[in-house]
């Protein structure tokens, strides 16, 4: 990362994989700041030069060695995280898709400390962001049509 995240100049824009097969969803304990040691949905920052469908695949495969298909668009959302003094310490547009699993074998890699699929009964006790718990239950409604 050749400049810190932390109090950017400008929003960064993140990609999300809601990867769900059947009834279940993958989701990684982050590594890392912000959320570090908080399950999400698997994703990061796009490159230069990288479409958005291809940061998608590439954020897929670094935290959980699946092979993903992106297929719908779920939502854009705003993550903006402030400090104690009010500051913007971290602000990220997130672009988040629904995936199919097209290979691999799940497991924690790159910025993800765990991988973990869980199912919807599972997932009720996880807590997760207002924002990030309405677009996995878009992804699941979206996967059973």
């Amino acid at each position: 990362m050749a400049e810190s995240r932390q109090y950017p100049k400008q929003p960064l824009i993140g990609v999300g994989a809601i990867i769900i097969d059947g009834d279940k969803l993958v989701l990684i304990k982050r590594g890392h700041p912000p959320l570090q040691g908080e399950w999400s949905i698997p994703g990061g920052v796009l490159e230069v030069g990288e479409t958005i469908r291809e940061g998608v695949i590439r954020e897929a495969r670094e935290e959980t060695s699946l092979r993903v298909e992106p297929m719908d668009l779920l939502g854009v959302y705003d993550r903006v995280l402030h400090d104690d003094r009010g500051q913007v310490l971290y602000h990220y547009v997130l672009i988040d898709f629904l995936c199919r699993v097209t290979g691999g074998a799940l497991h924690a890699a790159g910025d993800a400390a765990e991988a973990q699929w869980f199912n919807q009964a599972e997932l009720a006790s996880v807590p997760l962001p207002s924002d990030t718990a309405e677009v996995i239950r878009l992804g699941f409604e979206k996967s059973i049509r």
